[in-house]
């Protein structure tokens, strides 16, 4: 068993002296007759040493990107309103425009039934009229408060754009500045479909005043009638000039 160590020995040490040829012949037998157990702790405590240990830093923002950062947060807070103020806009406007065509349809068919109602028939559907016109006026104040709201938030936004651009937050700056732009184009659309409608509703008006009229005239006895079948000009038009 000695003779077998001996020869593996021997074995190893030549081949450390082929792969060092500057290590002795000695050197190579003691390092291999060394105890293991000695020689495993000094080797891996020499590469634990020879490992460099990181440490972490989180990276500093610089003023300015805090300052760009806080720009981009502040449009897109102001877009949010904006937003939110351009949908109950359009919202109460459409409702507003659907109250006007329908109390245009009222007029409407008020004016092509006044020569074949009676005073009964006639008032009922004044009366629905009026309830047309509380609802239409109604509409109309909810869609201005929202109106203003809306002017606010354009105001808001306009200035959150001017204030990103100067921070060098050039991206947010023309985002919003973008949105601005959609959303007006949107609210003009919408008011244009508003004043054609309230346009028709005044030409509805109109015709049932011109048609009130012609009938009142045509009802006057020739020559002139007693002072308590006629009428003036103002007091013609009663069902028209009331008041909601």
């Amino acid at each position: 068993m000695a003779a077998v160590s001996r020869r593996l020995i021997w074995g190893f040490s030549s081949l450390l002296r082929q792969s060092l040829p500057f290590v002795p012949r000695g050197t190579c037998i003691r390092i291999l007759r060394s105890p293991w157990l000695k020689m495993i702790p000094v080797g891996v405590g020499t590469s634990l040493c020879a490992v460099p240990v990181g440490q972490r830093s989180e990276p500093t923002l610089s003023n300015e990107s805090l300052i760009k950062r806080a720009a981009s947060l502040l449009t897109d807070s102001t877009q949010t309103f904006l937003s939110q103020t351009t949908y109950a806009l359009i919202d109460s406007l459409t409702e507003y425009t659907t109250a006007v065509y329908t109390l245009i349809s009222l007029q409407q068919r008020y004016t092509a039934l006044l020569d074949r109602m009676n005073p009964n028939e006639e008032s009922t559907i004044w009366q629905v009229i009026v309830g047309a016109r509380v609802q239409m006026k109604n509409l109309k104040e909810q869609y201005l408060r929202y109106e203003s709201s809306w002017e606010r938030a354009l105001s808001l936004s306009e200035m959150a754009a001017e204030a990103a651009y100067q921070a060098g937050a050039d991206q947010a700056s023309v985002t919003v500045r973008n949105h601005i732009q959609l959303v007006r184009s949107q609210v003009q659309e919408t008011l244009e479909l508003v004043l054609k409608a309230e346009a028709q509703l005044a030409a509805a008006v109109t015709e049932e005043i011109r048609r009130t009229v012609t009938e009142d005239n045509d009802d006057k006895p020739a020559g002139g009638g007693s002072p308590n079948s006629s009428q003036s000009e103002e007091e013609i038009p009663e069902a028209y000039l009331r008041e909601d």
